[in-house]
């Protein structure tokens, strides 16, 4: 119909003179559209004004109520990662983006119609009040919870402006005994990337658990700590880890490539969404064996490190395979702090592969159990625990050992072993073979 009408225009137009130009044809183009979209919308005002007249309960008819809701229905079809984001969930998904945010420090499940601790973030006030994994919330500012408690609504009290105060009563199940603590909320840092450490045969070891603002910043500095004590391999856990920023996983990468060198690029509908992202250090890169630990949890920027390294054979990639989460949100903010997160582009690794809803397959594949993973989730975040009574009092079960880790160790042995035959290979003397 469209293509039928233009060329009807035009053959109008070159009847009179030939003075057709192309921003007359934009404007063509252009009109359509909004034409579509005024269709569409008053297509949606039809329902909403149908359905606020006879809807039988007037109170859930409002316009306001039915617009959120369509909004919701209409972003959320997409697909799974898009969202109408309600002002809480948006202060809390900027809460996530930034790692900052205020309150007593505590992560907390709801479990059977029970709010339970999981575990006190390091050097919050919860953990320096004594809280413990398993504690159970009763109350909070002197209002019980219950399993019509909602957890949105819980966790939202216990958060609160730096400086303000809350009282919380807790139950610890294996002594039967009852907490009550008036603590000062504060901010809380989370660091994405935490326990650096030197294991066996110089290994370093880093864990990221997220992608956030600061999490190239914080990488840099645990390899530099690392470099001084003298590792000559690194093992980095990105299990469990969902992703975040992707500069921030750029920033992770960047040590490891030359200076221009891609390490992923984004495809979408508009020039803006689609990019190419290429490393910006100077010097040579980081040339030491690497071994990248993923499992099942490991999506969304964990995935653009792990295929940007596997994909240049920077890094022996060990575990299960990864999520599959190739696609790349924009968030938008709107009216009364609501947002929109939409996707709006994919990305691919520097291969040119498309992960997603694929997820990256391990070089070498070892898949845990369940219960393994749950327990070592927990080992991973609470390495500051070193005593095995002591831990087990505080989390329920015996350290178990992390056989994916101890496998990545394996690998690095063999790897170092094999360039120290190379380059005695090299010099010209007798290599011993055992």
């Amino acid at each position: 119909m469209f293509r039928r009408i233009l060329v009807l225009a035009v053959g109008v137009a070159l009847g009179f003179a030939l003075t057709v130009t192309a921003a007359r044809l934009s404007l063509a183009w252009s009109w359509w559209p909004n034409r579509e979209l005024n269709r569409s919308t008053d297509y949606v005002r039809d329902v909403l004004r149908m359905v606020n007249e006879n809807y039988v309960d007037a109170g859930r008819a409002g316009y306001r109520q039915l617009a959120k809701q369509a909004v919701h229905g209409m972003v959320e079809s997409l697909d799974p990662h898009s969202e109408f984001l309600e002002p809480g969930d948006f202060d809390e998904l900027e809460e996530q983006l930034t790692g900052d945010f205020s309150g007593i420090g505590i992560q907390v499940e709801l479990r059977k119609g029970h709010v339970l601790v999981i575990a006190p973030i390091a050097n919050s006030p919860s953990e320096r009040a004594g809280v413990q994994r398993g504690d159970e919330i009763l109350s909070v500012d002197g209002k019980g919870l219950d399993k019509e408690s909602p957890m949105e609504g819980v966790i939202e009290n216990l958060r609160g402006k730096p400086g303000t105060q809350v009282t919380i009563e807790l139950l610890r199940a294996s002594t039967g005994q009852r907490f009550r603590h008036t603590l000062t909320r504060e901010l809380i840092q989370l660091e994405s990337v935490r326990a650096p450490q030197v294991l066996a045969d110089h290994t370093g070891y880093i864990l990221i658990t997220d992608f956030s603002e600061r999490t190239g910043e914080e990488f840099g500095r645990a390899l530099d700590t690392l470099l001084q004590e003298g590792v000559d391999s690194l093992v980095i856990d990105l299990r469990n880890n969902p992703g975040g920023l992707l500069d921030a996983a750029v920033a992770v990468a960047e040590p490891f490539f030359r200076r221009g060198e891609l390490i992923v690029y984004t495809r979408g509908r508009k020039a803006i969404d689609s990019e190419s992202f290429h490393a910006e250090v100077d010097g040579e890169p980081l040339d030491l064996p690497v071994v990248v630990l993923i499992n099942a949890g490991t999506a969304s920027a964990a995935e653009v490190v792990t295929g940007a390294l596997k994909d240049t054979g920077r890094a022996v990639v060990l575990g299960e395979r990864s999520f599959g989460k190739g696609s790349v949100q924009s968030i938008f903010k709107l009216n009364d702090g609501e947002g929109l997160r939409l996707t709006t582009a994919r990305y691919f690794t520097p291969n040119g592969i498309s992960i997603h809803e694929k997820g990256i397959a391990p070089h070498v594949e070892l898949v845990l159990s369940p219960e393994e993973d749950s327990k070592l989730r927990v080992q991973r975040t609470r390495p500051d625990v070193t005593d095995p009574a002591e831990f087990k009092a505080r989390f329920g079960f015996t350290p178990i050992e992390d056989r994916q880790l101890a496998a990545a160790l394996g690998v690095l042995r063999g790897i170092k072993l094999l360039d120290q035959r190379r380059t005695v290979a090299a010099a010209g003397e007798p290599v011993a073979h055992r």
